[in-house]
């Protein structure tokens, strides 16, 4: 169900006309729909409702206090990658003992941090991630609770920037070496083996690359079972793509259908990491066009968001569709859209055929995931407001920053 539609000629979120979010609270403006998130979260745990499962929402997508408090009330666990996100889960009132622990970098205060809250289970990435969090764990007198992330070497078919299970990427432990590292984690006294994890990428739009990747999971767990390390779970992470433009990523439905095919009779819990495939449709950015600047070459629409608003476009070269939030019944023009800061990376969309004039509102579609997470304040500038529309009410849950706010914490140094 698409829950930003056009009414009355007037984009909408849900029952809210964007125009009416922009008055209120300004732009640019990120806008998320509350049916959207629950629907999507909704839609993915359905395959799995009669399963030993866990659904962890991955943080890094959206690590709105809001968004997170909302998959926590339906019954999701957390994939975090720092002890910031940690907090924020715990913050938002999420469970601990639902929060699986990923990353290549965990620090010792970290490690600390997480087997004080009582995690469901960390995600070592290496041979020496692992010897440290023994160590930790034996100092504060705690049994670690992981699985290894083993690298499959698996062509995710996906951006090179978004993938992660191929030999060469920095993630996970070589498939190769797996058995052994598991054999080592064995003989630790502070150390509990409970799953394998397994993560390939980002924006997968195919079936396949999952389907690979978990034949060689279940080779490994059934070597792990002939060397008598039983397995309680296994951690497929996340990655099902969503529709930019013309994509077709598979349904949930056929997803799980193939996943829980592949497991067969084996008595393990799945657990998944999906993050875009939740959030990603479930928000927009809303843009005030400032200038039309017309020129030999091209067309300009110069807007009030910029590349540190979203960054995926710059990152990326990543598609978003553009839509007017009010059309004109005019002749459209081919135009860039493009941001005020100072590099010619600024853009958040090429060759779009719009009718605009200045003043005009501007949706950048599918901007829920890795929008407002990868924002910064470059160019000294503030980062967006956020809104979640529920049915024909809006709230702010993030305030716009005040440019004072951006160096509150800086000093000049004293004249000696």
């Amino acid at each position: 169900m698409n829950t930003f539609t056009l009414k009355n000629n007037v984009l909408h979120a849900e029952n809210v006309a964007l125009t009416q979010i922009t008055e209120n609270f300004g732009s640019p403006c990120y806008v998320y729909s509350k049916a959207a998130l629950s629907q999507a979260f909704e839609r993915f745990s359905a395959g799995f409702k009669d399963a030993n499962h866990l659904v962890c929402f991955a943080v890094k997508s959206n690590p709105s206090l809001a968004i997170l408090n909302l998959f926590a009330k339906l019954g999701a666990g957390f994939d975090i990658v720092s002890g910031g996100e940690l907090a924020r889960v715990i913050a938002a009132g999420g469970d601990p003992k639902k929060v699986v622990f990923s990353g290549v970098g965990k620090t010792a205060e970290e490690m600390r941090a997480a087997l004080e809250a009582g995690i469901f289970c960390f995600n070592v990435e290496s041979a020496s991630e692992l010897i440290r969090l023994n160590d930790v764990a034996a100092y504060m007198g705690k049994i670690a609770p992981v699985s290894l992330r083993v690298n499959p070497n698996v062509d995710a078919k996906t951006h090179p920037y978004i993938s992660t299970g191929l030999k060469n990427n920095k993630f996970g432990v070589a498939y190769e070496d797996a058995l052994d590292i598991y054999l080592q984690a064995a003989e630790m006294s502070n150390i509990a083996i409970h799953g394998v994890d397994c993560h390939i990428g980002s924006q997968i739009t195919e079936l396949s690359p999952f389907l690979d990747a978990f034949d060689r999971v279940l080779a490994l767990v059934d070597a792990l079972a002939e060397n008598n390390i039983q397995i309680q779970h296994i951690d497929l992470g996340g990655g099902i793509g969503i529709c930019y433009s013309d994509e077709t990523p598979p349904e949930f439905t056929a997803y799980a259908k193939a996943m829980r095919e592949k497991l067969g009779n084996r008595d393990v819990k799945l657990v998944f990491e999906p993050g875009r495939a939740l959030v990603g449709n479930a928000g927009v950015l809303l843009t005030k066009v400032e200038y039309l600047k017309p020129t030999e070459s091209k067309n300009f629409a110069i807007v009030d968001a910029a590349m540190n608003d979203l960054m995926r476009p710059a990152l990326y070269d990543a598609y978003h569709d553009i839509q007017a939030v009010a059309p004109r019944n005019e002749a459209a023009v081919n135009y860039e859209i493009v941001g005020p800061v100072c590099e010619s990376g600024d853009f958040l969309g090429h060759d779009r055929n719009l009718a605009l004039q200045e003043g005009d509102l501007l949706a950048i579609m599918s901007a829920g995931a890795y929008g407002m997470s990868m924002s910064s304040n470059y160019n000294t500038r503030p980062r967006a407001a956020e809104v979640m529309v529920d049915g024909d009410q809006c709230h702010l849950i993030k305030k716009r920053e005040l440019i004072a706010d951006l160096f509150a914490n800086e000093s000049t140094v004293p004249n000696s």
